[in-house]
């Protein structure tokens, strides 16, 4: 089973993708984790993308589906896959249907995760992370017992730069204008799966298992009703 997992940000699409990693025995790959690796291992590949990271760029498409092509030739994932974080452009899901179309295979369902822009502000801008030990809490929905305090060290919550109401916004505005077309793209490929992404993670979970109804093995769906 070969998926896609799309959504903006805050979506809650790395639960997700973990929870069905684990009920359906694929790996989850992020995009994100792979560039980071590429640069902490001083692999070929990481010291091509380390700059342009750190310039705070975007990293070529093709590079992108390079490093996506060569850990898709681990043996994890011989037997299917879960892609979150990428494609998030229509040049990288043609690059990607191009690297499959070689192997052979191709994405069996791409899974949009859809929840409205007032609530990916609400979730993220309410997130606060603290100093010393990097815990995390949300005021709205895992507040800490003390304001402003971290339950297990005592130390300062304070917000990230990047979790700022302007700059969710504006990673809003990014998402909607580079990768919504992505969900045309795979809707007209008859592989798109809309996902009610509001409710808690079991809820989201469970309309997951759903739009994947013959792809998953019944047994690995034992105890996740």
């Amino acid at each position: 089973m070969r998926l896609i997992l799309l959504g903006p940000p805050g979506a809650g699409k790395g639960t997700q993708a973990r929870m069905l990693s684990e009920i359906a025995g694929i790996p989850q790959i992020a995009s994100g984790d792979l560039l980071r690796a590429a640069v902490r291992e001083k692999t070929e590949l990481g010291r091509k993308v380390e700059g342009i990271l750190e310039r705070g760029d975007l990293v070529p498409d093709e590079i992108v589906v390079k490093l996506i092509e060569e850990r898709l030739d681990a043996p994890d994932a011989r037997h299917g896959f879960i892609l979150d974080g990428f494609p998030r452009s229509l040049p990288q899901a043609e690059l990607l249907a191009a690297m499959l179309s070689g192997r052979g295979t191709a994405i069996d369902r791409a899974l949009a995760v859809m929840v409205p822009d007032e609530e990916i502000v609400r979730r993220i801008s309410g997130r606060r992370t603290c100093r010393k030990c990097q815990a995390m809490y949300n005021v709205a929905t895992e507040p800490p017992r003390t304001d402003g305090v971290c339950d297990k060290c005592g130390g300062e919550l304070y917000q990230r730069e990047d979790d700022a109401e302007e700059t969710v916004r504006h990673r809003l505005e990014v998402y909607n204008a580079s990768t919504r077309p992505l969900l045309d793209y795979y809707e007209r490929a008859g592989i798109l799966a809309r996902i009610d992404g509001v409710g808690s993670p079991d809820e989201v979970e469970r309309r997951m298992v759903a739009a994947l109804d013959g792809l998953i093995p019944s047994k690995s769906r034992k105890g996740k009703k």
